[in-house]
């Protein structure tokens, strides 16, 4: 539901009833994830896909029937038949879960300041329950950070669990469903939580102001990230090489990133190609825990880079952290192309993905794996 956050923050203000239909869980090729919503309204206004568009309009009709009639909510499942095929399910493979959940205008206070918080693109993360006793089904608590949480899901020990969970996934900008036990004594039966959070976006530190660097800024824009340009040259680094930069610093690498708060999120892209830059910068960045640390240069240039690493004091696991040479083999030549080789590595690193041609026979969509460095070409030279 965050996702719409502004659009609905207006149908909350205008006391205008609504039913959304929120995916809680997939499997296999199906085509959203976790937090995705479909949303009617009394208007007739309809927001957001929950499958880019093989079930949207049985899910449609289910959310019309909500609003006219029962509101409790209730869960649906939608998925791939071999005798019904192209009728309402998903022709792509997989299966998707969803609860439908009525809002009216006096219902739940607290999540019409959670519209309002991710509508301003404030920390904020909502917990459902998505699977338990029908008591419980669809109720949610609002967690923000450094307070406490709003609503409850019917007992005081499972708001606490649940705004445990949820500041976590706050903290790590994930959305998913948590799967609680019945081991504890606040769950006498199994419960599943989903989460959806609203975090400020990720960062990408790019280190060195060269044209490679410009093209992954503005990648880095396009797939969400706030992208900070540095360098210690204050003749490269100015904001007019980088426009699609949020913020472009000048300061010795090293010193700007062990400034920062950074969270398991953070890319930090290393393209300087100057050990006297290189070196401190790697050795602060692979001991912070970030997400991806790359570095771009030639084999030769890396194994160097390896030894004067080891010489700083960095250990062997340490190193295996490092992607060098930078992203994956796409044949790039250009600063362009060396860029998306960049992003792809990154990308698939963030989600599992191998880095093959998925006419191969890789799924299309399957677990987190961590991804093995690969070489662009375009890098052979430096």
């Amino acid at each position: 539901m965050l996702e719409l956050a502004t659009e609905l923050l207006e149908r909350v203000r205008g006391r205008t009833p609504f039913v959304a239909a929120t995916v809680t869980n997939v499997a296999g090729s199906a085509p959203r994830q976790p937090g995705a919503s479909l949303v009617v309204d009394a208007a007739g206004a309809v927001l957001g896909n929950v499958s880019g568009g093989c079930v949207d309009a049985a899910v449609h009709e289910a959310c019309q029937e909500m609003l006219a009639g029962d509101h409790r909510p209730r869960v649906v499942r939608f998925g791939y038949t071999d005798a019904d095929a192209l009728g309402v399910g998903l022709t792509c493979g997989g299966t998707i879960e969803l609860i439908l959940r009525h809002h009216g205008p006096d219902a739940e206070p607290h999540l019409g300041q959670a519209f309002a918080d991710a509508a301003q693109d404030k920390p904020v993360a909502v917990a459902t329950i998505v699977r338990g006793p029908d008591a419980r089904l669809g109720k949610a608590i609002v967690v923000c950070p450094e307070q406490p949480h709003e609503g409850t899901l019917g007992d005081e020990r499972l708001d606490r669990v649940a705004a445990a969970h949820a500041t976590a996934a706050l903290h790590a900008g994930r959305t998913g469903t948590i799967e609680l036990g019945v081991a504890d004594s606040y769950c006498r039966e199994p419960m599943a939580l989903l989460v959806e959070s609203n975090a400020p976006a990720p960062r990408m530190l790019v280190f060195g102001a060269i044209d490679h660097a410009a093209a992954l800024a503005q990648l880095g824009t396009f797939l969400g990230y706030r992208v900070t340009v540095c360098d210690a040259r204050a003749t490269f680094a100015t904001p007019a090489r980088f426009p699609h930069a949020d913020k472009v610093v000048v300061d010795w690498p090293h010193r700007y990133l062990e400034s920062q708060r950074l969270d398991g999120r953070t890319v930090v892209c290393v393209l300087t190609h100057d050990p006297k830059f290189d070196v401190p910068l790697l050795t602060a960045a692979l001991r912070l825990p970030v997400a991806y640390v790359g570095a771009m240069g030639s084999r030769r240039t890396h194994e160097e880079r390896l030894t004067r690493l080891r010489e700083a004091g960095l250990t062997d696991q340490e190193l295996d952290r490092l992607r060098s040479p930078i992203g994956l083999d796409l044949g790039a030549r250009s600063p362009q192309e060396t860029a998306l080789s960049i992003a792809a590595e990154i990308v698939a690193h963030r989600h599992g993905g191998t880095g093959a041609a998925l006419r191969t026979g890789v799924p299309i969509h399957r677990p987190g794996v961590p991804l093995a460095g690969a070489v662009p070409s375009s890098q052979e030279s430096g």
